[in-house]
């Protein structure tokens, strides 16, 4: 009964009051920093294959040479244990380790600088009170010479890493400048969907250059352009806001489905996205001018009516890409090309099958492709690998054809393109291959 009379004297008082409001506060800090992490993907690159979670060791290839992730988890010895706030704001912001040094720019330091005060305090609760410390030590980079001196990136950061915090433009809707909040910064999008320069910088940081967000080829994969125009196809322009929404909470909508890196942004950051965020960007990147630029060149070769009755008919004649398809490709995504929705993308006005470069469609038919296992939507579905069945020469026929049919203008495939995407396939997926004398492997 005394218990229970100073419980409530010391309640009244405000005593366990103030300290349980002190308490919940720093849970929702905490659990804050938790969302923001997942919306920055930081497990994605600081876990290796097979590693603890944010414990580094996963290899990063790069034209200077490979980059090697860093724990950051609060071990004190070889992780950020003993980083201050300031400087993990810094490291984050501005790329600098608590010693002074320069961190390399595969870490998306410039997108980063536009963090809110705010969103850094609840990082750092994060990482400093939830994330388990963990004692291993990455490698270190394997970069060439002069790139492997830290030093000079100093120089890097000033001519290219120059973006302040973020700040409203005042003249979107709340909802806009939300979105463009989570892409310019924390979703780094640009770190992928931005041209490069000569020494790999991002063109632009932010929509104010109408070359951010207009598509890269990175790691032998298309980021395609976010805008629309400039490449004769609408891409991401042409989906509703929930397609997008779809897209990134599942990896998969009506028009088409991830692959290559979009397949782990998707399973370790935009599927855990609220769905008041997910609308955030969804409006944001339909808010965006169409990019300015020439329609593409290569024009359609058969029209989707002419594909269909084509491969309907199976009189494919001398198109031994349409024999192709209707052995290895048919059954899935049909003579229209469409697929099921969110089950076997469409192939009509597909950004993947009609980027510049092939490379990505040559690595999905080679190697196979799985969408990711997210909340709402846990089934991976697979599409097989056919490498081990088509000769270089069948791939660029299969290729070629897809991206030419169905109102597609992605242009002619050569087996020379294929041999060397093969080439780069991991070691058990290229010994899958059967021996084809005439091609090269």
């Amino acid at each position: 009964m005394t218990h229970r009379i100073w419980l409530t004297a010391l309640t009244g008082f405000g005593v366990l009051g103030a300290a349980s409001v002190s308490i919940a506060a720093e849970q929702s800090l905490v659990q804050r920093g938790e969302y923001l992490a997942r919306a920055g993907d930081c497990v994605a690159c600081h876990t290796a294959p097979d590693g603890k979670p944010f414990a580094g060791g996963l290899e990063i290839e790069s034209p200077f040479g490979t980059i090697v992730s860093t724990n950051i988890t609060p071990d004190p010895d070889v992780g950020i244990g003993d980083y201050t706030r300031d400087e993990f704001a810094a490291a984050l912001r501005e790329g600098k380790r608590a010693d002074g040094s320069n961190l390399y720019p595969a870490m998306p330091y410039p997108s980063y600088a536009k963090l809110s005060d705010a969103d850094i305090d609840a990082l750092y609760a994060y990482f400093m009170q939830e994330v388990e410390p963990v004692a291993d030590e990455s490698p270190e980079s394997d970069v060439s010479f002069p790139f492997n001196q830290r030093w000079g990136i100093s120089l890097w950061n000033w001519l290219f890493a120059d973006a302040g915090a973020f700040e409203p433009s005042g003249q979107s809707t709340e909802q806009v400048e939300r979105g463009a909040y989570l892409v310019q910064g924390l979703g780094h999008c640009g770190s992928c969907h931005t041209p490069r320069g000569l020494m790999f910088q991002e063109k632009a940081l932010d929509d104010s250059d109408d070359s951010y967000l207009s598509g890269e080829t990175l790691g032998g994969w298309w980021a395609p352009n976010l805008r629309g125009g400039g490449d004769g196809h609408d891409g991401l322009q042409a989906w509703s806001t929930d397609d997008i929404m779809d897209y990134l909470a599942t990896g998969r909508n009506h028009h088409g489905a991830v692959v290559g890196e979009m397949t782990s942004v998707v399973a370790n950051s935009t599927s855990y996205l609220n769905d008041e965020d997910l609308r955030s960007i969804a409006v944001y990147l339909k808010s965006l001018p169409r990019q300015a630029g020439s329609e593409q060149e290569v024009s359609s070769q058969t029209s989707s009516a002419q594909t269909e009755r084509l491969l309907t008919a199976a009189d494919v004649g001398e198109a031994p890409g349409a024999r192709l398809y209707l052995d290895n490709c048919n059954a899935c995504h049909f003579a229209n090309g469409r697929g099921a929705p969110q089950v076997f993308p469409s192939l009509n006005d597909n950004a993947l099958v009609n980027a510049d470069d092939p490379t990505g469609l040559i690595h999905v038919i080679l190697a196979g492709a799985r969408m990711p296992s997210t909340p709402k939507k846990p089934e991976a579905l697979a599409m097989p690998d056919f490498g081990w069945r088509l000769s270089d020469e069948e791939v660029a026929q299969l290729a070629t054809f897809v991206r030419g049919g169905w109102g597609n203008r992605g242009g002619e495939v050569t087996a020379d393109q294929v041999a060397e995407v093969r080439k780069a396939l991991p070691d058990d997926l290229e010994s899958s291959a059967p021996d084809f004398p005439s091609q090269s492997h």
